[in-house]
């Protein structure tokens, strides 16, 4: 008698509800289907309406023939709206992608079509590339905690009011430098102003002169805040307690990091970000280069400049601190063998390249306690 050798497959299969959103101001675009070669179900949706975005969930359970117990994954691109969707989506049970919109894949032609109909169906095509393995055909963001989005707000604050600093100094100086008049911005700028005297000897007039009052007025305003926001910051490193106080201190002992520095790179990076190797670091930091190359033509492009603008600002800016105030580490040595004796263009090359070694080197100072090789150290 021959045996029965017939096996049965006792597992079931579970298909996901895929949904894709297309967030804008006044109103979203949902896209939902089970699978690739399924027509998808597309409905609008007002912005912010969450009560319609699960009762629409649910009426595509029931259009696809899926139990109400059924995983959903969605998705949505990183931008104006943060990441409170994608909290709310996980705490409703919902799988939530928030992907780097300058990651998905678009049509090369110099005229495309676009509109919202046809972004949410590219979205909800790639989601289910992705979910089925295709891992590379877009970067996914890692969301912050709101504690952690939290304490990113006072730099970021600050920055924006140096800027703004920045603004009324430049109004300023203008306004002067049309009658051919230049004054130092100091605290007794207004009792230079009534003394100033233009090319034929008379005063300024007076709608130019109250422009001016005005406008330095919202500049000790904009000086008083920054100067409150940084005590602020001081306090916290003097007495707080947190991690991220704890690695805020733990880079301020080495010589060439002061308090900006330190602060930006632990807040928008170290602090929350789980780094797994130095190429995710630099990739994140737009510090890696771009090659081209494609049959004869091989050349470089430059750094890829994606990802966090104020950290590639400030490694650039830390990496020449490092040179000055760190002479003898083993990267200014590298520095200086390789970059120092070219043309300024090498020399800038090489800061970019000297910026990325050095934020890793903080990070590996960070996570494993080494410190950069003839790096000194700041007296406790």
């Amino acid at each position: 008698m021959v045996p029965d050798t017939t096996k049965i497959n006792h597992t079931t299969f579970s298909p996901n509800l895929y949904m894709a959103i297309e967030l804008s101001n006044a109103g979203w675009k949902l896209s939902f289907t089970v699978g690739l070669g399924q027509a998808p179900r597309l409905r609008s949706l007002t912005a912010r309406d969450l009560t319609g975005l699960l009762e629409e969930i649910r009426l595509s359970k029931m259009r696809f023939g899926l139990p109400e117990s059924a995983p959903v994954v969605s998705c949505y691109e990183a931008g104006r709206d943060g990441f409170w969707l994608h909290r709310y989506l996980s705490a409703q049970g919902v799988t939530n992608l928030v992907v780097d919109s300058a990651s998905i894949e678009v049509n090369r032609r110099r005229r495309r079509v676009k509109t919202d109909r046809m972004d949410v169906g590219k979205l909800l095509t790639m989601l289910i590339r992705y979910v089925q393995g295709e891992k590379k055909v877009w970067s996914v963001i890692h969301p912050p905690s709101p504690q952690e989005e939290d304490q990113r707000q006072l730099h970021r604050e600050l920055m924006a009011l140096k800027r703004e600093r920045t603004h009324h100094i430049n109004r300023i100086k203008g306004l002067l430098a049309s009658q051919g008049v230049s004054l130092a911005i100091k605290a007794d700028f207004l009792d230079q102003l009534e003394a100033v005297r233009v090319w034929d000897g008379s005063g300024l007039l007076e709608g130019l002169r109250n422009s001016l009052v005005r406008e330095y007025q919202r500049y000790q305003l904009v000086q008083e805040q920054i100067h409150q926001i940084e005590l602020v910051r001081l306090e916290a490193i003097r007495t707080a307690n947190t991690p991220a106080i704890q690695q805020v201190r733990q880079l301020l002992r080495l010589r060439g990091i002061g308090v900006n520095s330190a602060w930006l790179y632990v807040m928008e990076f170290f602090s929350w970000r789980d780094f797994r190797n130095r190429r995710e670091l630099g990739s994140l930091s737009g510090l890696t280069p771009t090659p081209y190359q494609s049959g004869d033509s091989d050349h470089e492009q430059g750094i890829s400049k994606a990802g966090n603008r104020p950290i590639r600002a400030m490694a650039i800016e830390i990496a020449w601190a490092w040179l000055r105030y760190q002479p003898d580490s083993a990267l200014s040595h590298w520095y200086q063998n390789r970059f120092a004796h070219g043309s300024s263009r090498i020399r800038r090359i090489g800061i970019v390249a000297l910026a990325r070694k050095l934020l890793i080197a903080l990070w590996q100072y960070l996570e494993l306690g080494v410190i950069p090789a003839g790096a000194c150290l700041r007296e406790a």
